[in-house]
Protein backbone atom coordinates (compact mmCIF):
# COMPACT_ATOMS: atom_id res chain seq x y z
CA UNK A 1 0.00 0.00 0.00
CA UNK A 2 1.52 3.31 -0.82
CA UNK A 3 2.64 5.84 1.58
CA UNK A 4 -0.09 7.94 2.82
CA UNK A 5 -2.69 5.94 2.10
CA UNK A 6 -5.78 5.39 4.45
CA UNK A 7 -4.74 2.19 5.85
CA UNK A 8 -1.68 3.35 6.90
CA UNK A 9 -2.60 6.35 8.45
CA UNK A 10 -5.33 4.38 10.58
CA UNK A 11 -2.80 2.02 11.78
CA UNK A 12 -0.68 4.74 13.03
CA UNK A 13 -3.30 6.15 14.32
CA UNK A 14 -4.65 3.30 16.41
CA UNK A 15 -0.83 2.43 17.64
CA UNK A 16 -0.65 6.12 18.86
CA UNK A 17 -3.78 5.87 20.79
CA UNK A 18 -2.56 2.56 22.40
CA UNK A 19 0.55 4.35 23.43
CA UNK A 20 -1.57 7.15 24.90
CA UNK A 21 -3.56 4.60 26.92
CA UNK A 22 0.17 2.99 27.68
CA UNK A 23 1.45 6.17 29.24
CA UNK A 24 -2.13 7.30 30.50
CA UNK A 25 -1.41 4.01 33.18
CA UNK A 26 2.44 4.70 34.23
CA UNK A 27 1.00 7.76 34.99
CA UNK A 28 -1.33 6.63 37.54
CA UNK A 29 0.88 4.29 38.11
CA UNK A 30 4.04 6.67 39.23
CA UNK A 31 2.50 9.64 39.77
CA UNK A 32 3.50 9.88 43.06
CA UNK A 33 6.98 9.38 41.79
CA UNK A 34 6.16 12.54 39.26
CA UNK A 35 5.19 14.36 42.17
CA UNK A 36 8.19 13.88 44.28
CA UNK A 37 10.41 14.46 40.97
CA UNK A 38 8.76 17.77 40.72
CA UNK A 39 9.28 18.83 44.50
CA UNK A 40 12.76 17.88 44.56
CA UNK A 41 13.33 19.53 40.93
CA UNK A 42 11.53 23.14 42.46
CA UNK A 43 14.22 22.25 46.05
CA UNK A 44 16.65 22.40 43.53
CA UNK A 45 15.62 24.76 42.06
CA UNK A 46 16.02 26.93 44.88
CA UNK A 47 19.04 25.81 45.89
CA UNK A 48 20.46 26.94 42.79
CA UNK A 49 19.12 30.35 42.63
CA UNK A 50 20.01 30.69 46.19
CA UNK A 51 23.40 29.94 45.78
CA UNK A 52 23.67 32.02 43.08
CA UNK A 53 22.28 35.18 45.50
CA UNK A 54 24.87 34.53 47.67
CA UNK A 55 27.71 34.28 45.54
CA UNK A 56 26.18 37.56 43.59
CA UNK A 57 25.87 39.46 47.15
CA UNK A 58 28.77 38.18 49.11
CA UNK A 59 31.40 39.69 47.04
CA UNK A 60 29.89 43.42 46.98
CA UNK A 61 32.53 45.59 47.57
CA UNK A 62 31.80 48.68 50.08
CA UNK A 63 32.47 51.99 48.14
CA UNK A 64 33.14 54.47 50.76
CA UNK A 65 31.27 57.44 49.88
CA UNK A 66 32.53 60.78 48.99
CA UNK A 67 31.14 64.21 50.81
CA UNK A 68 31.42 67.67 49.99
CA UNK A 69 33.34 69.89 52.66
CA UNK A 70 31.59 73.23 52.54
CA UNK A 71 28.22 71.45 53.09
CA UNK A 72 26.92 70.31 56.07
CA UNK A 73 25.69 66.70 55.96
CA UNK A 74 22.24 66.01 58.24
CA UNK A 75 21.93 62.80 59.89
CA UNK A 76 18.54 61.66 61.86
CA UNK A 77 18.42 65.27 63.72
CA UNK A 78 22.02 66.09 63.54
CA UNK A 79 23.85 68.06 61.81
CA UNK A 80 27.99 67.62 60.83
CA UNK A 81 30.10 69.83 59.00
CA UNK A 82 33.80 69.65 57.88
CA UNK A 83 34.35 72.60 58.98
CA UNK A 84 32.90 75.11 61.91
CA UNK A 85 30.04 76.67 61.10
CA UNK A 86 26.32 77.08 61.78
CA UNK A 87 24.02 76.35 59.59
CA UNK A 88 19.81 76.77 60.09
CA UNK A 89 17.56 74.14 60.08
CA UNK A 90 16.04 73.35 56.71
CA UNK A 91 12.79 75.58 56.53
CA UNK A 92 13.43 76.96 59.87
CA UNK A 93 15.63 79.82 61.15
CA UNK A 94 16.52 78.49 64.44
CA UNK A 95 20.11 77.78 64.73
CA UNK A 96 21.49 74.28 65.09
CA UNK A 97 24.82 72.90 66.98
CA UNK A 98 27.32 71.49 64.57
CA UNK A 99 29.63 68.32 65.05
CA UNK A 100 32.78 67.46 63.21
CA UNK A 101 32.92 64.72 60.64
CA UNK A 102 34.58 62.37 63.32
CA UNK A 103 31.79 62.96 65.65
CA UNK A 104 29.48 62.06 62.02
CA UNK A 105 31.29 58.96 61.71
CA UNK A 106 30.93 57.40 65.31
CA UNK A 107 27.34 58.46 64.80
CA UNK A 108 27.09 56.31 61.48
CA UNK A 109 28.26 53.75 62.79
CA UNK A 110 26.83 53.38 65.87
CA UNK A 111 23.20 52.53 63.38
CA UNK A 112 22.97 48.75 63.75
CA UNK A 113 23.25 47.63 60.11
CA UNK A 114 21.45 43.76 58.86
CA UNK A 115 21.64 42.45 55.67
CA UNK A 116 21.35 39.31 53.93
CA UNK A 117 21.99 36.45 55.64
CA UNK A 118 22.52 32.88 54.28
CA UNK A 119 22.61 29.12 56.37
CA UNK A 120 19.69 30.41 58.23
CA UNK A 121 16.87 28.19 59.37
CA UNK A 122 14.50 26.96 56.89
CA UNK A 123 11.85 29.70 56.08
CA UNK A 124 8.47 28.13 56.95
CA UNK A 125 7.37 25.62 54.29
CA UNK A 126 9.64 26.83 52.10
CA UNK A 127 13.25 25.24 50.94
CA UNK A 128 14.51 28.81 51.37
CA UNK A 129 17.67 28.98 54.18
CA UNK A 130 18.59 32.65 53.03
CA UNK A 131 16.62 36.09 51.84
CA UNK A 132 19.34 37.21 49.50
CA UNK A 133 17.58 38.21 46.34
CA UNK A 134 14.11 39.10 48.09
CA UNK A 135 14.56 39.96 51.73
CA UNK A 136 16.35 43.64 51.69
CA UNK A 137 12.62 45.49 52.35
CA UNK A 138 12.40 43.37 55.32
CA UNK A 139 16.16 44.33 56.53
CA UNK A 140 15.67 47.82 55.62
CA UNK A 141 12.95 47.36 58.52
CA UNK A 142 14.29 45.94 60.33
CA UNK A 143 16.92 48.73 60.89
CA UNK A 144 14.37 51.14 61.00
CA UNK A 145 13.00 49.34 64.37
CA UNK A 146 16.30 48.35 66.11
CA UNK A 147 17.48 52.60 65.55
CA UNK A 148 13.85 53.18 67.70
CA UNK A 149 14.73 50.61 69.88
CA UNK A 150 18.48 52.28 69.94
CA UNK A 151 16.85 55.59 71.10
CA UNK A 152 14.73 54.14 73.60
CA UNK A 153 16.84 52.02 75.15
CA UNK A 154 20.08 53.90 75.45
CA UNK A 155 19.28 57.58 73.92
CA UNK A 156 20.04 59.33 70.78
CA UNK A 157 23.04 60.72 71.96
CA UNK A 158 24.50 56.64 72.75
CA UNK A 159 27.60 55.68 70.35
CA UNK A 160 28.93 52.13 69.86
CA UNK A 161 32.36 53.23 70.15
CA UNK A 162 34.92 56.22 71.58
CA UNK A 163 33.01 56.22 74.90
CA UNK A 164 33.17 54.01 78.04
CA UNK A 165 29.62 51.80 78.54
CA UNK A 166 28.36 50.71 81.56
CA UNK A 167 26.90 47.04 81.96
CA UNK A 168 23.09 47.82 81.45
CA UNK A 169 23.96 49.68 78.69
CA UNK A 170 25.93 46.98 77.01
CA UNK A 171 23.39 44.21 77.97
CA UNK A 172 20.69 46.12 76.28
CA UNK A 173 22.53 46.72 72.82
CA UNK A 174 23.31 42.63 73.21
CA UNK A 175 19.31 42.63 73.57
CA UNK A 176 18.16 44.22 70.44
CA UNK A 177 20.82 42.82 68.56
CA UNK A 178 19.62 39.55 69.24
CA UNK A 179 15.50 41.16 68.89
CA UNK A 180 16.74 40.79 65.27
CA UNK A 181 19.04 37.07 64.95
CA UNK A 182 17.69 34.68 62.56
CA UNK A 183 15.95 32.44 65.14
CA UNK A 184 12.58 31.06 65.65
CA UNK A 185 12.45 31.77 69.20
CA UNK A 186 9.72 34.35 69.26
CA UNK A 187 10.52 35.84 72.73
CA UNK A 188 14.45 36.36 72.34
CA UNK A 189 14.36 37.29 68.66
CA UNK A 190 10.36 39.09 68.43
CA UNK A 191 11.79 40.54 65.02
CA UNK A 192 14.09 37.54 63.22
CA UNK A 193 13.68 37.37 59.69
CA UNK A 194 11.36 34.19 60.24
CA UNK A 195 9.29 35.80 62.51
CA UNK A 196 8.59 38.51 59.80
CA UNK A 197 7.82 35.77 57.51
CA UNK A 198 5.69 33.84 59.30
CA UNK A 199 3.82 36.72 60.29
CA UNK A 200 3.85 38.21 56.49
CA UNK A 201 2.29 34.51 55.23
CA UNK A 202 -0.86 35.31 57.24
CA UNK A 203 -1.67 38.05 55.02
CA UNK A 204 -0.95 36.08 51.88
CA UNK A 205 2.78 36.70 51.52
CA UNK A 206 5.27 33.67 51.13
CA UNK A 207 8.61 33.66 51.31
CA UNK A 208 10.59 34.69 48.61
CA UNK A 209 8.18 36.88 47.69
CA UNK A 210 8.41 40.75 46.98
CA UNK A 211 7.91 43.47 50.10
CA UNK A 212 7.01 46.62 49.97
CA UNK A 213 7.50 49.45 52.52
CA UNK A 214 3.60 50.04 53.38
CA UNK A 215 3.21 45.89 54.36
CA UNK A 216 6.73 45.66 55.95
CA UNK A 217 5.00 48.58 58.48
CA UNK A 218 2.26 46.31 59.21
CA UNK A 219 4.37 43.40 59.38
CA UNK A 220 6.66 45.48 61.82
CA UNK A 221 3.56 46.31 63.79
CA UNK A 222 2.16 42.97 64.36
CA UNK A 223 4.99 41.33 65.47
CA UNK A 224 5.67 44.19 68.23
CA UNK A 225 2.26 43.60 68.89
CA UNK A 226 3.10 39.74 69.76
CA UNK A 227 6.48 40.00 70.89
CA UNK A 228 6.54 38.80 74.78
CA UNK A 229 9.56 39.65 75.83
CA UNK A 230 9.56 41.95 79.15
CA UNK A 231 11.65 44.55 77.75
CA UNK A 232 8.97 45.38 75.01
CA UNK A 233 6.73 45.85 77.14
CA UNK A 234 6.56 49.71 77.00
CA UNK A 235 6.89 50.22 73.82
CA UNK A 236 4.81 50.41 71.13
CA UNK A 237 4.20 50.09 66.96
CA UNK A 238 1.83 52.50 65.36
CA UNK A 239 1.21 52.43 61.48
CA UNK A 240 -0.63 55.28 59.95
CA UNK A 241 -3.43 55.00 58.24
CA UNK A 242 -4.31 56.78 54.18
CA UNK A 243 -1.53 59.34 55.24
CA UNK A 244 -2.98 60.15 58.38
CA UNK A 245 -1.87 60.20 62.21
CA UNK A 246 -5.12 59.36 64.75
CA UNK A 247 -3.75 60.99 67.50
CA UNK A 248 -6.74 59.52 69.31
CA UNK A 249 -5.62 55.83 68.15
CA UNK A 250 -2.18 56.60 68.94
CA UNK A 251 -2.80 57.59 72.62
CA UNK A 252 -5.17 54.86 73.07
CA UNK A 253 -2.43 52.71 72.34
CA UNK A 254 0.26 53.72 74.06
CA UNK A 255 -1.80 54.16 77.80
CA UNK A 256 -2.92 50.60 77.17
CA UNK A 257 -1.96 47.03 78.75
CA UNK A 258 -1.21 44.36 76.53
CA UNK A 259 -2.37 41.26 77.32
CA UNK A 260 0.45 39.61 78.41
CA UNK A 261 2.04 42.68 80.36
CA UNK A 262 1.38 41.82 83.84
CA UNK A 263 3.30 44.58 85.28
CA UNK A 264 1.44 47.27 83.88
CA UNK A 265 -0.63 50.09 85.15
CA UNK A 266 -3.54 51.55 82.58
CA UNK A 267 -3.12 54.87 81.47
CA UNK A 268 0.60 55.49 82.11
CA UNK A 269 1.94 56.61 78.46
CA UNK A 270 4.20 54.12 76.53
CA UNK A 271 6.55 54.75 74.18
CA UNK A 272 5.81 54.05 70.31
CA UNK A 273 7.42 54.44 66.93
CA UNK A 274 5.44 55.92 64.53
CA UNK A 275 5.31 54.75 61.18
CA UNK A 276 3.95 56.26 58.16
CA UNK A 277 3.72 54.89 55.03
CA UNK A 278 3.65 57.44 51.91
CA UNK A 279 3.46 57.71 48.16
CA UNK A 280 5.44 60.65 47.16
CA UNK A 281 4.51 60.97 43.26
CA UNK A 282 3.33 58.74 40.45
CA UNK A 283 5.96 56.64 38.37
CA UNK A 284 8.88 58.70 40.03
CA UNK A 285 9.55 60.55 43.38
CA UNK A 286 7.73 64.26 42.52
CA UNK A 287 10.80 66.55 43.38
CA UNK A 288 8.47 68.79 45.20
CA UNK A 289 8.43 67.03 47.94
CA UNK A 290 12.14 66.60 48.77
CA UNK A 291 12.49 69.32 50.75
CA UNK A 292 10.07 67.40 53.23
CA UNK A 293 12.14 64.78 53.01
CA UNK A 294 14.87 66.61 53.92
CA UNK A 295 13.12 68.82 56.71
CA UNK A 296 12.04 65.59 58.03
CA UNK A 297 15.43 63.19 58.60
CA UNK A 298 16.69 67.21 60.40
CA UNK A 299 14.08 66.13 63.08
CA UNK A 300 15.37 64.69 66.22
CA UNK A 301 12.17 62.63 66.76
CA UNK A 302 12.76 60.80 62.86
CA UNK A 303 13.96 57.02 62.98
CA UNK A 304 14.93 57.26 59.15
CA UNK A 305 13.30 55.84 56.47
CA UNK A 306 12.62 52.85 53.97
CA UNK A 307 12.09 52.84 50.55
CA UNK A 308 15.34 52.90 47.86
CA UNK A 309 14.82 52.42 44.06
CA UNK A 310 13.46 49.59 42.06
CA UNK A 311 15.15 46.23 42.38
CA UNK A 312 16.99 47.84 45.70
CA UNK A 313 15.62 48.67 48.69
CA UNK A 314 17.74 50.81 50.84
CA UNK A 315 17.39 52.78 55.08
CA UNK A 316 17.79 56.29 54.40
CA UNK A 317 19.26 58.14 57.72
CA UNK A 318 20.23 61.12 55.98
CA UNK A 319 21.26 63.63 53.55
CA UNK A 320 24.08 65.99 51.93
CA UNK A 321 22.85 68.83 49.21
CA UNK A 322 20.97 66.00 46.38
CA UNK A 323 22.39 63.01 48.05
CA UNK A 324 20.32 60.97 50.29
CA UNK A 325 23.20 58.97 52.92
CA UNK A 326 21.46 55.57 53.28
CA UNK A 327 22.34 51.64 54.90
CA UNK A 328 22.35 49.01 52.09
CA UNK A 329 20.95 45.96 53.17
CA UNK A 330 22.58 44.16 49.96
CA UNK A 331 25.23 42.41 51.19
CA UNK A 332 25.42 38.69 52.02
CA UNK A 333 26.87 37.21 55.31
CA UNK A 334 26.66 34.20 57.49
CA UNK A 335 24.11 33.62 60.02
CA UNK A 336 25.43 34.95 63.51
CA UNK A 337 24.95 32.57 66.28
CA UNK A 338 22.66 35.14 68.71
CA UNK A 339 21.68 32.20 71.51
CA UNK A 340 24.86 32.70 73.56
CA UNK A 341 26.07 36.20 74.91
CA UNK A 342 29.51 35.62 73.17
CA UNK A 343 27.95 36.10 69.33
CA UNK A 344 29.79 38.72 67.68
CA UNK A 345 29.03 42.51 67.00
CA UNK A 346 31.95 43.46 64.68
CA UNK A 347 30.24 42.08 61.72
CA UNK A 348 26.96 44.72 62.23
CA UNK A 349 29.10 47.81 62.08
CA UNK A 350 32.03 46.19 58.78
CA UNK A 351 30.23 49.05 56.15
CA UNK A 352 31.13 52.63 55.03
CA UNK A 353 28.20 55.08 54.22
CA UNK A 354 26.77 55.26 51.05
CA UNK A 355 24.38 58.06 49.13
CA UNK A 356 21.97 57.73 46.48
CA UNK A 357 20.55 60.45 44.47
CA UNK A 358 17.03 62.03 45.31
CA UNK A 359 15.79 61.46 41.87
CA UNK A 360 16.62 58.18 41.92
CA UNK A 361 14.49 57.39 44.98
CA UNK A 362 10.78 55.35 44.83
CA UNK A 363 8.03 57.38 45.44
CA UNK A 364 6.29 54.80 47.82
CA UNK A 365 8.23 54.43 51.41
CA UNK A 366 7.62 54.57 55.02
CA UNK A 367 8.80 57.54 57.37
CA UNK A 368 9.78 56.54 61.24
CA UNK A 369 9.51 58.62 63.50
CA UNK A 370 10.03 57.68 67.87
CA UNK A 371 8.20 59.17 70.69
CA UNK A 372 9.06 58.44 74.27
CA UNK A 373 6.89 60.94 76.41
CA UNK A 374 3.50 62.51 75.20
CA UNK A 375 4.80 65.59 75.62
CA UNK A 376 7.64 64.07 72.67
CA UNK A 377 4.81 63.21 70.71
CA UNK A 378 2.78 66.66 70.97
CA UNK A 379 6.18 68.68 70.18
CA UNK A 380 6.36 65.71 66.86
CA UNK A 381 3.18 67.07 66.01
CA UNK A 382 3.38 70.36 65.74
CA UNK A 383 7.36 70.36 64.42
CA UNK A 384 6.39 67.68 61.49
CA UNK A 385 2.94 69.54 60.59
CA UNK A 386 5.31 73.24 60.03
CA UNK A 387 7.07 70.87 57.48
CA UNK A 388 4.76 68.51 55.49
CA UNK A 389 3.65 70.70 52.79
CA UNK A 390 6.08 71.11 50.02
CA UNK A 391 6.95 75.01 49.45
CA UNK A 392 6.04 77.17 47.04
CA UNK A 393 3.65 74.99 46.05
CA UNK A 394 -0.57 76.57 44.80
CA UNK A 395 -2.13 73.33 45.68
CA UNK A 396 -2.49 71.85 49.55
CA UNK A 397 -0.41 68.65 48.83
CA UNK A 398 0.78 67.20 52.63
CA UNK A 399 3.19 64.29 53.02
CA UNK A 400 0.44 63.36 55.58
CA UNK A 401 -1.61 64.78 58.60
CA UNK A 402 -2.95 64.77 62.22
CA UNK A 403 -6.58 63.91 62.94
CA UNK A 404 -7.90 63.49 65.89
CA UNK A 405 -9.82 60.17 65.21
CA UNK A 406 -10.89 58.69 61.90
CA UNK A 407 -13.44 59.48 60.33
CA UNK A 408 -17.44 57.54 60.60
CA UNK A 409 -17.68 55.37 57.22
CA UNK A 410 -19.33 56.10 54.12
CA UNK A 411 -22.41 54.22 53.24
CA UNK A 412 -21.62 51.49 51.10
CA UNK A 413 -23.48 52.98 47.94
CA UNK A 414 -20.62 55.70 48.12
CA UNK A 415 -17.76 53.10 48.31
CA UNK A 416 -15.98 51.04 45.93
CA UNK A 417 -13.33 48.70 46.14
CA UNK A 418 -9.58 49.43 44.30
CA UNK A 419 -7.02 46.90 43.98
CA UNK A 420 -4.00 49.52 43.65
CA UNK A 421 -0.30 48.98 43.36
CA UNK A 422 2.17 50.12 45.86
CA UNK A 423 4.10 50.99 43.49
CA UNK A 424 3.46 51.95 39.15
CA UNK A 425 6.50 50.61 38.73
CA UNK A 426 6.59 47.33 36.42
CA UNK A 427 9.00 44.80 37.01
CA UNK A 428 9.46 40.85 37.07
CA UNK A 429 12.77 40.06 37.24
CA UNK A 430 14.26 38.67 40.50
CA UNK A 431 15.43 41.63 42.48
CA UNK A 432 12.56 43.04 41.96
CA UNK A 433 11.96 44.42 45.83
CA UNK A 434 9.69 46.82 45.43
CA UNK A 435 6.57 44.93 45.32
CA UNK A 436 2.79 45.42 43.80
CA UNK A 437 1.49 45.42 47.10
CA UNK A 438 -2.11 47.29 47.77
CA UNK A 439 -1.63 51.14 47.86
CA UNK A 440 -3.84 54.34 46.77
CA UNK A 441 -3.48 55.53 43.44
CA UNK A 442 -1.31 58.75 43.02
CA UNK A 443 -2.78 62.09 43.13
CA UNK A 444 -3.23 64.98 40.03
CA UNK A 445 0.19 66.07 38.90
CA UNK A 446 2.11 63.09 41.09
CA UNK A 447 1.01 65.00 44.20
CA UNK A 448 1.41 62.48 47.13
CA UNK A 449 -0.77 59.78 47.84
CA UNK A 450 -1.38 57.13 50.56
CA UNK A 451 -0.07 53.57 51.04
CA UNK A 452 -2.90 51.77 52.81
CA UNK A 453 -2.67 48.62 54.74
CA UNK A 454 -1.62 45.39 51.87
CA UNK A 455 -5.21 44.11 52.47
CA UNK A 456 -8.22 45.50 49.65
CA UNK A 457 -8.53 49.28 49.85
CA UNK A 458 -11.58 51.60 49.76
CA UNK A 459 -11.95 54.77 47.77
CA UNK A 460 -15.04 57.19 48.22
Amino acid sequence: MAAGSPGRASSSSGRFRNAMRQKSREYKDFSDSDDDEIFDGEKLKIRLLSMWNNMRHGFVVPLKAHFREDSPIWLLGRCYHARNHEFSGVQSTEKCKVLSMDEFQRDYHSLIWLTYRREIPQLGDSALTTDCGWGCMLRSGQMMVATGLVYHFLKRDWRKTGRCHSREQEHFYRTILRFFGDLEDEELSPFSLPRLVSIGKQTGKQAGDWYGPASVAHILRLAMAGGTHPLLHDVNIYVAQDCTVYTDEVERLCTSCRTHNWNCSGGKWQSVIILVPVRLGGEALNPIYIPCVQALLTLDHCIGIIGGRPRHSLYFVGFQDDKMVCLDPHYCQSAVDMSSNSFPTESFHSFQPRTMSFKKMDPSCTIGFYCETKAEFEKFRQQTTEVLRPPMQRGDYPMFIFASHPKPPAPDSMIRSADLSESLLESTGPGHELEKSQGNAPSVDGAVSCSPPPEEYVVL
